[in-house]
């Protein structure tokens, strides 16, 4: 089975930008807390799911995500962060203040990258190589940012949506992994080798034959985008979210599946807030925001349940061989 990217944003349900008009940053304190209690769900989820070998403990093969999570979070829940590390998953930056990047200045971004990534880095005493943008906001318009991740020392990224929405989307980006070259004056898209080996990452062997990847070089910045089928000429979203918990399961099963059987892998994202059957409500939004962030919530659990039985995940660190 292909290695699919199993990925968690995590923020709470008043971070949400389709609430950013209605709930300040500075207010996020005033607000009941339930980001804990459902990243822990995911993570009891994500070992009750593992597949498992003649029942031996010793012989589990555990599924593994990759954790994007705000530093505002780490900073109030540090043991959530440890914990995640401790349980073999992957800690990656999502950002400090989960402000779309297309409000922020140069020099604004870099700080609250650079102080998300500080806080993790302290809190896991490992590199943080990983990072995706709140709301998907690098867009033609944001590339900019791509360059001050690779001078902050992140690998890669998974921020890119090759679709169109009212809030992100980049429809001209390619479907699937690719290296960003970010030594010209605009960042440039590098295809990957088709010939080498899955997920097509660049490789070179150690003396014993084993493979290894090669340290990337300057300048460069690996892409793992949103996952995405062709249909009609359009690029139809299948990658999670909301689009996980609007489309009946047997429709994402089938999305899903036709990117493994063609080779492809995909990867797929939730928020711990995505299963809080209870979520509260927030006073002040507007139909659309409501039905976007409450749709079949009910539903969600049952639906991972199944996806994770279906198909095989792992974290992107250990897909991309980094």
């Amino acid at each position: 089975m292909i290695a699919n990217a199993l990925t968690i944003d995590v923020e709470d349900y008043f971070q949400i930008h389709a609430f950013s008009d209605l709930i300040r940053l500075e207010d996020w304190d005033s607000f009941e807390p339930r980001v804990e209690k459902n990243t822990h769900r995911i993570l009891d989820l994500l070992d009750a799911c593992s597949p498992t070998r003649n029942s031996q403990p010793e012989t589990r093969n555990p599924i593994k995500a990759t954790f994007f999570i705000l530093g505002w979070i780490a900073e109030r829940y540090p043991q959530l962060v440890k914990e995640i590390r401790e349980r073999g998953h992957e800690v990656a930056c999502h950002g400090y203040a989960h402000q779309c990047i297309f409000n922020h200045m140069k020099e604004e971004f870099k700080e609250d990258v650079k102080k998300s990534k500080a806080i993790l880095e302290d809190l896991t005493g490992e590199k943080i190589i990983g990072y995706r943008a709140p709301t998907f906001s690098i867009t033609e318009k944001t590339l900019w940012a791509l360059k001050i991740l690779s001078e902050e020392g992140f690998k890669y990224d998974s921020s890119i949506f090759p679709i169109r929405h009212d809030y992100y989307g980049f429809p001209k980006a390619p479907r699937f992994p690719f290296i960003w070259d970010l030594n010209g004056s605009r960042p440039e898209i590098e295809p990957l080798d088709p010939k080498s080996r899955l997920f097509s990452i660049p490789s070179s062997s150690t003396d014993n034959g084993q493979r290894t990847t090669d340290k990337l070089p300057h300048g460069k910045l690996y892409e793992f985008p949103l996952s995405t089928v062709r249909f009609g000429g359009f690029n139809i979203p299948c990658a999670g979210g909301g689009y996980f918990r609007i489309f009946p399961y047997i429709l994402t099963r089938k999305l899903l599946g036709s990117l493994n059987n063609a080779g492809n892998p995909f990867i797929f994202y939730l928020h711990p807030w995505e299963l809080d059957k209870n979520l509260p409500e927030v006073k002040g939004a507007n139909f659309l925001e409501q039905f976007r962030t409450r749709i079949n919530l009910q539903k969600n659990e049952g639906k991972l349940k199944k996806l994770l039985q279906d198909f095989k995940f792992s974290s992107i660190k250990e897909i991309l061989d980094l």
